[in-house]
């Protein structure tokens, strides 16, 4: 009995010590999120997520820059004068991430970079410096490889029977790695099925629903029912080319268009049920976002990245998600 006293009141000291009282009320690190521009779908989403995942872990401030790259360099610039504890930036422009990335270092503050990968040589500028997102070059792959398998394998796909499928593209924003790497690869992985394409129209519609919807109608005044298959870099293109799609007559008795997007949003998922998107990349929103913010609390306690505590794979301080891809058939098993 007595023992057992000693070892409780051991415990108790223990628990009470200055050293266990200071880590229990060590404040939670500062982590500041910069998102390029809230209006957009899949950034909006990721962001929220975030923000759950962040309970208990870390206190966030998310910032809207409003797709504007000055306004995100004046909030990092005051982000850092506060004496934020790590970044998490989703840049607005790509190759103005060395800026951002010259800014962190001479805090010798950690910044993550999301969705919009910096170029290598400007990461490797700062060893607190990293990247987490989707490989493009595999989500334009599985569409393209898709594509060609609904091609070649469902009856009516090549309407004229010709041989050659006859394509439009939607692409995002011009410059965006996922908007180039997307476009490349779908294609790529078309040839490497040993499917002739006639690229009918490479259209920018700047990830945008509405832009999808005007593009995609101006494009069956010119092309009607010559064009065979549409592949969209995201969800909110597609689902607006489906509504033109739709004001034209198809998706109701015989008349339909194969239409392949990218990020799986819930409004897509909501259209792979109802059989209007035949297919959609899962852009894995949470499993970049638990690895982006699991490296920003890890570096703002100035830890190091090891096995051990980061569980994803990486290669030059990138972190890439796998992606797979989502069918209508999927959603009826």
């Amino acid at each position: 009995m007595k023992n057992r006293v000693f070892r409780w009141g051991c415990l108790l000291m223990l628990l009470l010590s200055p050293l266990s009282i200071a880590r229990a009320q060590q404040p939670l690190p500062r982590i500041a999120v910069c998102i390029y521009n809230m209006a957009d779908t899949f950034m909006s989403g990721f962001s929220n997520g975030l923000e759950r995942m962040a309970q208990g872990l870390a206190t966030l401030t998310v910032m809207d820059s409003q797709n504007n790259q000055n306004t995100q360099n004046a909030q990092v610039d005051e982000l850092l004068a506060e004496g934020i504890d790590a970044l998490i930036v989703n840049p607005v422009d790509r190759t103005a991430a060395v800026y951002l990335i010259r800014m962190a270092m001479q805090k010798q503050t950690p910044i993550v970079f999301i969705n919009r990968e910096p170029l290598l040589e400007d990461l490797r500028l700062f060893n607190k410096a990293y990247y987490v997102g989707i490989d493009p070059k595999q989500q334009g792959s599985l569409s393209g490889e898709k594509a060609a398998w609904y091609f070649q394998n469902v009856p009516g796909a090549d309407r004229n029977g010709d041989g050659v499928m006859q394509l439009v593209l939607f692409k995002g924003e011009p410059g965006h790695q996922d908007t180039e790497l997307r476009t490349q690869y779908a294609l790529l992985a078309l040839k490497q099925c040993n499917v002739q394409v006639e690229l009918l129209s490479e259209d920018v519609a700047l990830w945008d629903r509405t832009l999808g919807q005007e593009h995609m109608a101006a494009l069956l005044n010119q092309y009607g029912d010559q064009i065979e298959c549409v592949i969209s870099n995201n969800d909110d293109m597609a689902l607006g080319a489906i509504d033109a799609l739709k004001a034209a007559d198809y998706f109701s008795g015989r008349k339909f268009m194969p239409v392949f997007g990218n990020d799986a949003t819930g409004l897509a998922m909501e259209a792979l049920e109802q059989g209007s998107l035949y297919a959609t990349v899962y852009n894995n929103a949470e499993a970049q976002g638990a690895a982006a913010l699991r490296l920003a609390v890890l570096l703002s306690k100035g830890e190091e990245v090891t096995e051990e505590n980061f569980s994803y794979s990486m290669q030059d301080r990138v972190v890439y998600i796998n992606s797979v891809i989502f069918t209508a058939d999927d959603m009826k098993h």
